[in-house]
């Protein structure tokens, strides 16, 4: 039986898909999935927008640098068990309590180590700076509350993304809403700060509702301590991925504050907000075809290696797409959206826009790595690009200031994802498939 939407389709492409229920699973879940980020990403645009206007680059640059102080340690939080859970719970859909409870509650201690490493660190860097050490210490706090994405893990591995791409939407308009309502009335950053971390506790809420709403009682959820030293033995290399990976996305922020100001920082906020939004594109589709790669990666047939291809061409072809007509338009988007005080990002961006090439073709390829369980290659090849990140932002910063690090980061991600694999035997043939993709990206 066919999905509701395909009624819509023209009737040749409904006659394709007649009979082929997990393809209409993937391709339903992928809407909601963009559905979500849409939403998401377009409401912290527009905020984004509006906060940049309303606050001006010195206090625009102190609110990210603190985002991005905060993000290099919420990922410790989460301890890399996002694409392990899932992978649990497709392969043993009948030890989902034991699986979701287990790793709620290795993550809500992961969050609370996460919120104390975050306010030592900004404490021995800032210690004289009292905005900063608020806007970081409620930011950070949000990190407790990740343990409740092992909801969200869940309905990912069940293709069942509707309820939560709806629950997450609705919360974030709401917080967009009183936003909005603070700039209105003049409110400082740590509002702004206090309303994320709302945003996030509510997030949490309406997972659980969703989970109950189910069906299901989170009172069934087990902890089983053979199965965390398990999940930790196989997370931990994923752990310090994402760790080595927001380094390298987010340490030119924090860089650039420390080096060259916050006004700096926020006029390269000013482009990071323009040129990442559109991952979203290639996270919900990878998102949405993680099963499918988990199954796939237990053999190793061409059927598989030409299907793992397809998704590498496609993540560039969204790239390209996206990429080219932005380089030309980056002036013209930069001072329309957020006006002449920033007029020094519009170069920034023609330039940072194209490492979108590289992290939606490091999406693709990380799910296929721990579908075949290389975490550790994964893990190495990250820290290689991030420790290229470092040192490039250390001698390019002083020298060129926020071009400095658009240029660093965008080498970096190169390396991290392409060039890093030329490096790593097992990881040779990903090379010349990614290689492929950047030369060809044949149409999916």
């Amino acid at each position: 039986m066919n999905a509701w939407w395909t009624k819509y389709l023209p009737g040749s492409v409904r006659n394709k898909l007649e009979g082929r229920q997990h393809f209409q699973n993937v391709i339903g879940n992928t809407g909601w999935l963009m559905g979500g980020q849409i939403v998401r990403q377009g409401v912290g645009l527009v905020i984004g927008v509006l906060m940049a206007r309303y606050f001006g680059p010195a206090l625009y640059g102190e609110f990210n640098y603190a985002l991005a102080f905060v993000a290099l340690f919420t990922t410790v939080g989460l301890l890399g068990l996002d694409g392990i859970v899932i992978r649990e719970l497709v392969r043993n859909p009948s030890c989902r309590d034991d699986v979701l409870g287990t790793s709620f509650i290795m993550m809500l201690i992961g969050g609370g180590v996460a919120f104390c490493l975050a306010m030592l660190s900004i404490c021995l860097v800032r210690r004289s700076d009292p905005l900063a050490l608020w806007l970081v210490g409620i930011m950070s706090a949000g990190a407790i509350f990740q343990a409740f994405n092992a909801i969200e893990f869940w309905l990912e591995s069940r293709l069942q993304w509707k309820f939560s791409a709806i629950a997450k939407s609705s919360v974030l308009l709401l917080g967009g809403v009183v936003k909005i309502g603070l700039i209105l009335t003049h409110a400082s950053l740590i509002a702004f700060a206090w309303t994320g971390l709302a945003e996030t506790v509510t997030g949490a809420a309406g997972l659980v509702i969703t989970y109950q709403a189910k069906g299901v009682r989170l009172r069934t959820w087990r902890i089983n301590t053979q199965l965390a030293k398990r999940l930790l033995n196989d997370s931990w290399p994923m752990m310090l991925s994402a760790f080595v990976t927001m380094v390298y996305l987010r340490i030119d922020q924090v860089m650039l504050g420390t080096l060259a100001g916050s006004e700096e920082v926020g006029i390269y906020s000013a482009a990071v907000r323009l040129a990442e939004p559109w991952g979203f594109i290639s996270m919900a589709i990878c998102a949405s075809v993680f099963p499918s790669i988990i199954k796939g990666g237990t053999t190793d047939n061409e059927v598989f290696k030409s299907q793992l291809q397809k998704l590498y061409n496609l993540m560039a072809l969204i790239a390209y797409c996206i990429a080219i007509p932005t380089t030309f338009l980056s002036g013209w988007l930069v001072n329309t959206l957020y006006g002449s005080a920033y007029d020094k990002a519009g170069p920034l961006l023609a330039i940072l826009v194209w490492g979108s090439l590289f992290t939606n073709l490091g999406t693709a390829r990380t799910i296929y790595m721990i579908s075949m369980n290389w975490t550790k290659a994964n893990f190495f090849s990250l820290l290689s690009g991030a420790i290229i990140n470092i040192v490039l932002n250390y001698y390019l910063i002083p020298v060129y200031g926020a071009m400095g690090a658009v240029i660093a980061s965008l080498i970096s991600y190169w390396f991290a994802v392409h060039g890093s694999c030329f490096f790593f035997k097992p990881l040779h043939n990903t090379a010349w498939m990614l290689t492929k993709a950047l030369l060809y990206p044949k149409a999916w």
